[in-house]
């Protein structure tokens, strides 16, 4: 990559061999194997590039993305959109697997993490959670494609790559949290990353700080996101922002005042335990749950194909037999098409309407191609009913079900909110939905079986008509004509099961049969003496919403016990927020925690040209016991030189890629590598609960560790090096670290504003 020294625009990224993008990389991240490179560009395209560089697919969501990350089998990509829309990508062909619409605002950071301690028995044995579902029923059924209706010869095929179908299998065998962040200060959590478990806005979040003389609690004002990072072990999450932290004085008698406020960079430390204290029994309850919103989203897609299949072949049947209404009232006669259709086959003498209609405006051709449009609709139908609708609905009360014995285990699942009482409600309407389906089964094999009839007997009338011989024509049957043209020429009831738009409409049921549902329901079952008057589409809505509200109260109850633990402020901002540099935050399994950012030079005067490495913050807070100490060192940079990018491996090496600078800030062409060891530096301690206006790191002005470029190890890299390609391809031996380490290496641009990270 080289850059314009005149206006710094950066040149599109571009391979050996291959076509270069037609905007410039802005985001950059490598899969956890580290042989895979997903790259967002300025025009929100997303590239994935194999290791060895070859592309594989772009594909363009078609909104601003705001964020990339992978999930930690690196087989989804994860996007943030502006719109605050999160959507998981197959990594295979690119393909939209699932949306979540979680926040408000644009989403500007995302972090997957899987929970590193396997489970186990009592025998030492790994313990994997044991689906019944399979012991019972087939496969999940697949979503059914939404085909398009050419003279009945339609397909429902199964689309091979369906999205829920990857969702459901290994991901699920391994607990994982993915954490979203938007703009606003809103935090999202959600298991296996389809099933929301929890929220948290840090504008809401009571911030314990204690000093000598008095007890303080904070909270943070107009904050703004910058990156989250989730523990290895899910307890802690810590959140970079920027926001006004204000500062509430609680006096001796228990009243507040509010104190001193400042606009500045911080870092939150939120407990998130519950997600390990209750992790077997969130496991549970999200492995069943998901897969039922996997089922609903079947049902829903499967009730809008039958829809529209079925609306098409009706408007192709009304458009034909309309003109026989025009026909009757242009010959000025006074009577019905139906009256007009019983009087030929009562054998009266043919009125003139009926036998243009059938002879002339009909005819043979037209009415077999009606006839195949309506039929093979019906049977589409019934397709869809037999291979997707139905058997979704019948794993979905099933899983219901275990969902209902869990909610049972009341020492268990209270605590995470599942709710005995409306698992029951969701359970029945559950059941009363594939009471529904029963229903729309026997009402459309009715309607067509009379739709055959009644074209078989046309087609017979237009031969003898045409005195064309009839006897290789299907025998019809009289008595199931004058029904259908009683109650089904001009009424349809399979649509108004179907019907959409309007859900909410009442379907007529006689007298009689509302009393025997009233007398059944004496007996138990179910609760619910109104379902017939219910069409199939307002029952699915009842059962989604029973089991939505199911779901929401474990998502309440998560969300009030994540909490903030510890704040630490990291640095004052002036009005302008983009001068300074988004801090980077990680947490591995028996490391400590480094914070690493590049301080404003407005921030601090006496702070030129330097970046700041924090360590230990998770372990510094006043309300647990603490572990290893809160520490910092502040890294100058030689002069002439600026910081692009810092990365850290194993703790055991931090490594800066510094780009070569002239007076004017134009870069010079060149670049280089500094490798310092963590363990030598003199890292200083410094106190995690302090003041809001207090910033701690000023009192390590005077102990600020200048870099010298003679005397530390460095290597020279033959080209400058540009954020965000500068970790994840543009250097070639911090490459290899990354990929042979599995190290964290992060990307720091301070006049962009923007960063990138890598693991």
């Amino acid at each position: 990559m080289e850059t314009d020294q005149g206006s710094r625009h950066v040149l599109p990224f571009q391979l050996q061999f291959d076509k270069p993008l037609a905007s410039q990389v802005k985001m950059a991240e490598w899969n956890p194997e580290k042989d895979l490179l997903a790259m967002v560009t300025e025009d929100s395209k997303v590239v994935l590039h194999r290791f060895n560089w070859q592309r594989l697919w772009t594909i363009s969501p078609g909104k601003c993305i705001t964020s990339l990350c992978w999930r930690p089998d690196g087989k989804v990509v994860v996007l943030g959109l502006e719109d605050g829309t999160v959507s998981l990508h197959d990594v295979e062909n690119g393909k939209l697997l699932r949306s979540l619409k979680s926040h408000a605002a644009a989403v500007v950071c995302l972090n997957w993490e899987e929970d590193a301690q396997v489970n186990r028995d009592t025998s030492g044995n790994s313990l994997a959670f044991e689906d019944r579902t399979t012991r019972f029923f087939p496969p999940a059924p697949r979503v059914p494609r939404m085909p398009g209706l050419v003279s009945g010869e339609t397909g429902l095929t199964d689309d091979g790559q369906d999205s829920f179908v990857e969702l459901s299998n290994s991901s699920k065998q391994c607990f994982n949290i993915l954490c979203s962040g938007d703009k606003d200060g809103v935090l999202c959590f959600s298991i296996f990353g389809v099933f929301p478990i929890g929220n948290v806005n840090i504008h809401e979040c009571d911030i314990p700080m204690t000093t000598k003389d008095r007890d303080t609690v904070c909270r943070l004002l107009n904050a703004s996101v910058r990156k989250v990072a989730l523990s290895k072990d899910l307890c802690h999450l810590m959140v970079a922002c920027s926001g006004e932290l204000v500062e509430d004085i609680v006096e001796s008698r228990g009243c507040q005042t509010v104190g001193d406020s400042t606009h500045g960079f911080h870092c939150l430390v939120l407990d998130t335990s519950i997600f390990q204290k209750s992790k077997n029994e969130l496991h549970q309850v999200a492995q069943q749950a998901s897969n039922i919103e996997d089922l609903l989203h079947v049902v829903r897609t499967s009730l809008s194909v039958m829809h529209k299949q079925w609306a098409d072949a009706m408007n192709i049947f009304h458009e034909k037999f309309d003109l026989l209404m025009s026909l009757i009232n242009d010959h000025g006669l006074d009577s019905s098409p139906q009256e007009e259709f019983l009087s030929l086959l009562g054998g009266a003498r043919t009125s003139p309407a009926v036998h243009q209609f059938l002879v002339n405006s009909l005819g043979e051709v037209g009415m077999k191609r009606v006839s195949k449009v309506v039929c093979g609709a019906g049977k589409e139908l019934q397709l869809v009913v037999l291979n997707h609708l139905q058997p979704a609905v019948e794993i979905i009360g099933f899983r219901m079900g275990e969902l209902r014995g869990l909610s049972r285990w009341r020492s268990c699942y209270l605590g995470i909110g599942l709710d005995e009482t409306l698992v029951d409600n969701a359970v029945e309407k559950a059941g009363m939905l594939l009471v529904q389906v029963e229903r729309f089964i026997r009402v459309l094999s009715s309607v067509v079986q009379q739709f055959a009839n009644f074209f078989s007997w046309l087609l017979k009338c237009i031969k003898q008509l045409m005195s064309e011989p009839s006897d290789q024509l299907l025998t019809y049957n009289c008595e199931l004509v004058v029904v259908f043209l009683k109650f089904l020429y001009d009424q349809d009831p399979v649509m108004q099961l179907l019907d959409l738009s309007e859900a909410d409409e009442e379907i007529d049921i006689d007298l009689e049969t509302m009393e025997r549902v009233k007398e059944l329901v004496q007996f138990g079952g179910f609760k619910d003496s109104k379902c017939l008057r219910r069409t199939l589409a307002k029952e699915f809505q009842l059962m989604e919403y029973s089991f939505k509200e199911a779901a929401q109260m474990p998502f309440s109850t998560i969300s009030k016990k994540i909490c903030c633990k510890n704040l630490l402020p990291l640095f004052p901002l002036t009005s302008d927020a983009s001068e300074f540099a988004s801090s980077n935050l990680t947490q591995e399994v028996g490391f400590t925690d480094y914070i690493s950012f590049q301080i404003p030079h407005k921030s601090f005067s006496d702070f030129t040209n330097c970046i700041a490495v924090v360590r230990g913050f998770m372990n510094d807070s006043s309300n647990v016991k603490r572990g290893r100490p809160l520490e910092a060192i502040l890294l100058c940079i030689p002069s002439g030189y600026h910081c692009v990018d810092l990365a850290l491996y194993k703790e055991l090496q931090i490594v800066m890629l510094l780009n070569k600078i002239n007076d004017t800030g134009e870069n010079l062409g060149d670049a280089w590598m500094m490798i310092l060891q963590a363990s030598d530096l003199p890292f200083v301690h410094i106190s995690g609960t302090t003041q809001a206006n207090n910033w701690e790191l000023y009192q390590l002005k005077d102990s600020i560790l200048h870099l010298d470029m003679e005397n530390e190890k460095i290597r020279s890299i033959p080209h400058n090096v540009v954020p965000p390609l500068s970790v994840s391809a543009s250097r070639g031996v911090a490459c290899v670290l990354a990929a042979r380490k599995r190290a964290l290496v992060y990307i720091l641009d301070e006049d962009e504003d923007e960063i990138s990270d890598s693991e």
